[in-house]
Parts: C-alpha cells; structure tokens; sequence
C-alpha cells in the first residue's frame, strides 16, 4: 500500500476564548474576598496598574477652588502671643502632664506604638496545658511524656494516639505514661485528656464529686441509649425508678463533651454583602458595595511613554503594551462584573418582590433559566454571578443562589418554593410540644392540611438540610 502526503483546505468553527474573556469569566465567579486579592496581587505584579488614592482626589478637587478664592484685602497678619496669662491653674496643668504611666517628657518615645494598638493573643489550650505542667514540678520524665501527651490532644481536647503509640515513641515503660497522662488529666478544664467521650464524663463526674453508683452505669454502660433517649430501658436494664433515671441524666448533660471548646482558636469569618437592596418609600433600591474595593486605573507613565516618537530599545515596547492591555482587560472586566450582578439582582428583584416585602414564606419558585432569559445571558453566567455572592436584603442576608428554588406543586393548583416549605416545617417544629415531638410523618400530614402535598421521605430531607434532629431526639422528659 503506497503512502503519500496530500494538502486540503477544510472549513471549520471553533470557539476561542481570547485572554479579556477568560479573565472575565474568571473573576465574575470570585468572591469580594477573592476579588481583592486577585487585585491586590495585580497592583504588585503589574507596574502598569495602579490604586487611586483618595487623598489624590481631593487634592485635585481642592486645588481648582484654592485658585479661584479671592484673596481678601482686609486679611492681617495672625500673631501669636507667647505671653502667658496669671491666671494658670498649675495644680490642674500638673495633674494632666503627668498622668499614671507617664514619667517624663523627656524619656517617652513618641514614635512608639500606643498601648491600645495592641492585640492580645488568645491562650491556646496547648499553652494553657503547658503552663499547668510547668507549675506542676514534674520530674523530668514526667515532664517529657506530659508534653508528647499534650502533644498529641486534639482541638476538642481529646488524646487521639493510644498509649501503645506513646510507650513506642517515648521509650519509657507502659506504667509511667499512664501516670503522666492521669497527670494532665488533672488539669484544667476538667476532663481533657480523655480518650473518648465516656472517660470524659467520667473524669467531670469523678471531679466534681457527682460520680453516683448510677451515674457511673449510665455512662460506662448505657451511652447508646443515653444518646437516643431511651431512658426507659436504661430504667430496665439498671432496674431502677424512670424518674432517677432522668435525674441522672440532667446531671450528665450539664456535663462538658468538648472540653478544649472555650480554646478554640476558630474565629468567625463575617460575610460581606456585594449588594445592598433597600426599600425606599414603596420601591426598592439597589446599590452596589464598592467599600474597600480599590480604584485602579492606567499608570500615565507608560502611557507617555509609548506616546513618544522614539522607539523604546529592544523588547521593552511589547512589555510595556502587555502589562498596559492586562491592566485594561483587568478594570474592564471589573466594570463588567459588576454590571452583571446588578442586573441579576434586578431580575431577582422583578421575579421575588413578593419575597423583598413580606419574608420567606412567600418566596416563588425559579431557575437559572427565567433570569437568563430576562437578562438576556446564558445560564452558565447567571450561575457563575450567583456563587459566593450575598446581598442585604430587608428580610436578611443572603446568597444569591437562595433565591432558586425547586418547585413543589400544591395540593389544589399552584406552586410553592422548596425553601418556604423548608421554613415551613421549621415553623412547625418550633411549635411542637417538647414532651411529645412531631415525627417526619406527623409533620407531612400538617403540610398536606396547609395544600403542601409532600411525602415523608421529602419532610426528612429538609429536616435533615435545616440540622435538625430527629422526633426521638428531640424529646424531652
């Protein structure tokens, strides 16, 4: 079979994405956070981008005015009199120069940081362990084996290696790593150290002297029912009265599971609107939050230098228009992003106004597809602009995609959003008795009798999506 090499022309369409489009798409899913450190990496990358500065601003608006004032003739020379009056309070002038903490004029340090500047530190619960071992004098074996057991304490408090793993890596003998972990078990907060949740209740127990016979069964014994709240059998097993039973369970409870949980380093991270809707008289008004976003623009600089007649040497040129063209598609697609959350929220706006004016119950069903078709955008966009973006709202805040909804068809005609059925059945479980809680069954047929036609399995769901417990779970003696 012969081989040959042959030419054709052959007409094609192919979808490229230029870099303005990717960088577009890129930054429309970002979040506010990540916006602004993909700007402030750009401003330190790019030279041909730069922050206008507000100061800069003023001092351009203020200038025109300080040129056009008039200057007064009847302005005089203003003098100081440097003649002090007779009639100081010197007792008074003392008093304040020379307050609690200040010593001289002469030694204090003008430069240095003021003492509200600082910010303290939280102690954390291996610092905290740490200095209760060293106040404790241990021996020096003590000392090493207390520190790999605090170690290897998890942010709960609890011990995750077994001793086993300890007498390996420690060399020392079986007996003197179990003195020195009873040894950190004695500090402070009471039941850290444990190596599960029941030694934890049982060291509480032992310490705060409420160790009873049936204390102790119930938590060494009994958890799995302690955990579903089946006292009755517990009553059984231990063959004692139900009501000792929920005595002794109230005393657990008060008990601390997590012990390393007022040293949790875990700081809560506050969500940032990037979009305010406010109600006005009887309209609504949307505003975009450009607070902390930085104002960028062009570098002059650059741009006169490739205004010049003269060529600049070798590749300089081409870079200089490479970072001025990022820096472009950079504010650009800025502008864009910006331009399309406004208008979504507008569509949003259009379709849940029912929502803006009146709560969560009334929020309608809709999809992707009813804002894209309103704006004109694809799906995609409009998916990309909801993600990780928030809005304030009369009624709270939230994301944007909380305003999609699956619809859920009425028993007599109509439809309803999943999530006013999930506020719904929030609402009836907030009612219900505590003795005697609503099971997922119970809770569908008070939805069918509000025209909400749901099945069981469907109710379990959202509860389980709300975190809320099951009816055997949430019962209260």
């Amino acid at each position: 079979m012969a081989l040959e090499l042959r030419q054709q022309l052959k007409l094609t369409q192919q979808l490229i994405m230029t870099p303005q489009l990717q960088m577009a798409i890129k930054l429309l899913q970002l979040s506010r956070l990540e916006l602004l450190d993909q700007i402030h990496q750009e401003l330190e990358e790019n030279p041909a981008l730069e922050e206008v500065q507000e100061t800069q601003q003023e001092e351009r608006n203020a200038e025109p005015a300080e040129k056009t004032e008039p200057e007064s003739v009847d302005n005089q020379e203003v003098t100081i009199d440097e003649k002090l009056p007779e009639d100081i309070d010197w007792s008074n002038y003392i008093d304040e120069y020379n307050s609690v903490g200040r010593t001289s004029f002469e030694t204090e340090n003008r430069d240095a940081p003021r003492y509200e500047a600082f910010i303290s530190k939280k102690e954390s619960l291996n610092e905290h362990l740490i200095w209760q071992l060293a106040m404790s004098f241990p021996a020096e074996y003590e000392q090493e084996l207390g520190s790999l057991i605090i170690g290897n304490l998890n942010k709960d408090g609890y011990l995750d290696v077994p001793l086993e793993d300890l007498v390996l890596t420690s060399g020392a003998s079986p007996e003197q790593v179990q003195d020195a972990l009873e040894l950190v078990q004695s500090f402070d907060p009471v039941g850290v150290a444990a190596r599960d949740l029941g030694e934890c209740l049982l060291i509480q127990a032992h310490r705060l002297g409420i160790d009873t016979p049936l204390i102790t069964a119930i938590i060494e014994n009994h958890m799995n029912h302690l955990e579903n709240k089946n006292y009755k059998a517990i009553s059984r097993a231990l063959k004692v009265k139900f009501d000792e039973v929920v005595e002794a369970v109230n005393v657990i409870r008060s008990l601390e599971p997590r012990p390393g949980r007022e040293f949790s380093d875990e700081t809560p991270q506050y969500i940032v609107p990037d979009i305010y809707v406010y109600k006005v008289d009887n309209d609504f008004v949307i505003m975009l939050n450009d607070d902390g976003m930085p104002k960028l623009r062009v570098n002059a600089l650059y741009k006169k230098s490739l205004s010049q007649k003269e060529k600049l040497p070798g590749d300089a040129e081409n870079y200089i228009q490479e970072k001025m063209r990022s820096a472009a598609w950079l504010i650009k697609s800025i502008h864009q992003r910006q331009k399309t959350i406004y208008k979504v929220m507008e569509s949003i706006l259009r379709y849940q106004r029912d929502f803006f004016e009146r709560g969560i119950a009334h929020l309608k069903p809709m999809v992707l597809r009813d804002v894209a078709q309103d704006i004109e955008m694809h799906e995609s966009t409009i998916s990309r602009v909801t993600t990780n973006k928030y809005a304030y709202t009369p009624q709270g805040i939230f994301e944007l995609k909380y305003f999609f909804n699956s619809s859920i068809r009425k028993s007599h005609g109509g439809e309803i959003a999943s999530a006013s059925v999930q506020q719904k059945i929030k609402d009836i479980i907030a009612n219900e008795n505590p003795r005697k809680p609503y099971s997922d069954d119970k809770i569908a047929k008070l939805l069918k009798e509000a025209n909400i036609k749901i099945a069981r399995r469907t109710v379990a769901k959202y509860r389980e999506i709300l975190g809320v417990l099951p009816s055997n779970k949430r019962k209260q003696i």
